[in-house]
């Protein structure tokens, strides 16, 4: 890692950073080559105030040559529909061009969101690595993201300022393309304990990597 890298992982690492601290590094930093989005569930036919502001964020950073590409991520959890592929049609209707848009629908957590989105990245080439999120997610998953991968994944939480500028925007899609036949909900499937331990990260099998870590991108 070149001390140009090192740096910017050290900027976007500091506890007390605000988003505009962090977009601000996120800026000297760029471009990413992708950014990893994790979903919400899609109920009720239309996105709500979570899933609206992080796909807001992301075509944002997009728009404004933050990063190159954004990876979706999450599969049909608590609703019919894979939350990947939702976000993805409302990304594009905002205007983020498809041949730029990856799909990750196996996530079922938060730490999987990233896990999964990283091989995605492995498998494309990438090398730098973003995750744009609500703060509070970013922060919860700070820890995960420092400990369990050798390449960086940088931090940029969206400014909720930047976000709000959009409210008025209610693009319309047809989410059938997201449509799960035969669906389940987690909770149907799995207890609350297992459910809890697989937002730890518990359900993804470390012992393929010998040191705990997935390797570098």
């Amino acid at each position: 890692m070149g001390l140009f890298s090192v740096l910017c992982l050290m900027s976007c690492y500091l506890p007390s950073k605000s988003a505009k601290r962090a977009y601000a590094t996120a800026e000297v930093c760029k471009p990413f080559d992708a950014i990893i989005v994790p979903g919400i569930p899609f109920k009720d036919g239309n996105w709500d105030t979570v899933m609206k502001a992080r796909v807001i964020w992301s075509w944002v950073l997009y728009k404004n040559g933050i990063t190159r590409n954004v990876i979706y991520s999450g599969s049909a959890v608590y609703s019919p529909y894979k939350e990947a592929v939702i976000m993805g049609l409302y990304a594009q209707k905002l205007g983020i061009p498809k041949e730029h848009i990856f799909y990750e629908t196996r996530a079922r957590h938060s730490s999987e969101n990233v896990y999964y989105s990283y091989l995605i990245a492995q498998q494309q080439g990438f090398k730098t690595l973003a995750l744009a999120t609500d703060p509070f997610q970013s922060i919860m998953l700070k820890s995960f993201t420092s400990k369990r991968f050798k390449s960086p994944i940088f931090h940029i939480p969206f400014i909720k300022d930047s976000v709000a500028k959009y409210n008025a925007v209610h693009p319309k899609i047809d989410p059938s393309p997201a449509y799960v036949t035969g669906f389940k909900s987690l909770p149907e499937t799995e207890g609350f304990v297992k459910r809890a331990w697989g937002t730890m990260g518990h359900d993804i099998n470390w012992d393929q990597y010998p040191d705990g870590q997935v390797g570098p991108l």
